[in-house]
């Protein structure tokens, strides 16, 4: 029991130890031994503490051989401490003081990465994603035989995978509350956006079912304009797809919208 007590008191030691070591350092007001703690707490992967003691002396070397690395570091602490929109804009900033910097093209990445990092699930405000896809493909305009290009490429095609998703669940959910004038709207936005989607298919048919019910459920003097727009609808998905999982469906909708004109 007492090795145990005796144990637990020099852990406690040690840590109060390496406390009032960093303490010490950061209250020292030696801007170079700050520097030089700040370094090693870096590459300890420290951040927090690297930070804190940049923050200290980040402005005393301006003009400085040591402000670039300096700089660049700091913002890394911001990332590496997931704090993201503040590593974006260091990134950014480090990339536009420091122009001729031999890490220029990795300050451009982590920029965007970062924001990257801040893009959230489909289902949320994606102002971080469209700005992610901006600065990455911003990177691969600006470095075309980086190798971080094929990177950039597929980090892009998933963020436009989550807008697509977000839109189309947009459209099914105004579909789904049969609101169909809102959702052939979002469909057709969906497909003008994201031309090659593989749900093309699926999106054309539930626009045909959404124009029918549409018409169905207007006004009477709106429903011949409705069932006519169904038949373009019909005739535009035959044309992009003779054969589909669709057709029998598609044959019941045209038969009641034809049937539904000759009555009006």
């Amino acid at each position: 029991m007492k090795m145990r007590l005796l144990g637990v008191t020099l852990f406690l030691l040690v840590v109060a130890g390496c406390k009032s070591d960093f303490e010490r350092v950061r209250l020292s007001g030696d801007t170079n031994l700050i520097y030089q703690k700040g370094i090693a707490y870096f590459d300890k992967a420290e951040y927090q503490k690297a930070q804190t003691l940049f923050e200290l002396i980040i402005n005393n070397f301006r003009g400085q051989k040591e402000a670039e690395d300096l700089y660049f570091k700091y913002a890394y602490t911001h990332y590496h401490l997931k704090n993201y929109v503040l590593a974006a804009y260091y990134f950014k900033n480090f990339s536009t003081t420091y122009s001729l910097s031999n890490l220029r093209e990795e300050a451009d990445f982590m920029a965007a990465f970062s924001n990257y990092r801040l893009s959230p699930q489909y289902r949320l405000e994606q102002s971080y994603t469209v700005k992610a896809i901006e600065g990455l493909q911003d990177f691969a305009n600006a470095y075309p035989r980086s190798e971080r290009v094929a990177e950039c490429n597929q980090l892009i095609d998933g963020l436009r995978a989550k807008l697509e998703r977000k839109s189309f669940e947009e459209a099914k959910l105004y579909y789904d509350l049969r609101q169909y004038q809102a959702a052939l709207h979002t469909f057709e936005n969906l497909l003008k956006d994201f031309p090659e989607t593989r749900d093309a298919q699926k999106i054309r048919f539930l626009m045909v079912d959404a124009a029918f019910a549409w018409a169905e459920n207007s006004v009477v003097d709106k429903k011949a304009e409705r069932y006519e727009k169904t038949l373009e609808y019909i005739k535009l998905f035959r044309n992009k797809y003779p054969s589909s999982e669709f057709d029998d469906d598609l044959a019941r909708t045209e038969s009641e919208t034809r049937k539904a004109l000759n009555t009006i």
